[in-house]
């Protein structure tokens, strides 16, 4: 695996009715899994009349961990469904809130999760979906008079420069997509005074 999909921003806010009650949906990206609380506050505040706040997200890329909460809905009647969906869209990163107004008359077990389901189809529709590179960070440690060859090969390659501590001693953090990994392993290791470490994230 090479290459992921994500959302690189939130969705446009979606709207799904079903014998009267409502259902908005978001799709969110996410860096942490820590982060989806705040952002379902702040929905808690934007629709202080809803009953419900179902969520799933799946956060990570080569380990995933993901989190589907019904939030008082019948078991696995809404978070689950939504994380149907993440995996149909072969998403991460991502977090999707439905948010539910109860209109009246109960839709049972499949008219929630088809409710459930059908949202967070529409929100992940609205969203901007991407593939984007797996990146690996590599450390490589040198001499200050190696710094110009190790930074041609930075631009050559257009890597991403993370952080870098310029002294006698250099180490300098680099993001490398994973596709090119040994290849650029190998360009650095051929200068023998350039030691290449490459770091779990």
């Amino acid at each position: 695996m090479l290459t992921y999909k994500t959302i690189v921003s939130p969705s446009e806010e979606v709207l799904y009715k079903d014998k009267g009650s409502k259902f908005f949906g978001y799709a969110f990206p996410i860096k942490t899994k820590e982060e989806f609380k705040p952002i379902i506050d702040n929905l808690k505040q934007k629709h202080s009349n809803a009953g419900h706040f179902c969520f799933a997200f799946q956060h990570g890329i080569e380990t995933p961990y993901y989190r589907a909460s019904d939030d008082g809905e019948p078991s696995n009647s809404a978070g689950l469904p939504i994380y149907g969906q993440l995996q149909a869209f072969e998403l991460t990163n991502v977090l999707v809130v439905v948010v539910r107004y109860f209109g009246g008359t109960k839709l049972g077990v499949g008219g929630l999760i088809s409710a459930y389901k059908t949202t967070a189809k529409l929100s992940l529709e609205a969203s901007t979906i991407k593939t984007l590179d797996i990146l690996t960070t590599f450390k490589l440690r040198f001499a200050y008079k190696d710094l110009s060859q190790v930074m041609r090969i930075i631009k050559k390659h257009q890597l991403i420069l993370k952080s870098q501590r310029l002294e006698m001693e250099c180490e300098v953090v680099i993001l490398v997509k994973k596709s090119v990994i040994k290849s650029l392993q190998t360009t650095f290791e051929a200068f023998h005074k350039i030691k290449v470490e490459i770091l779990n994230d």
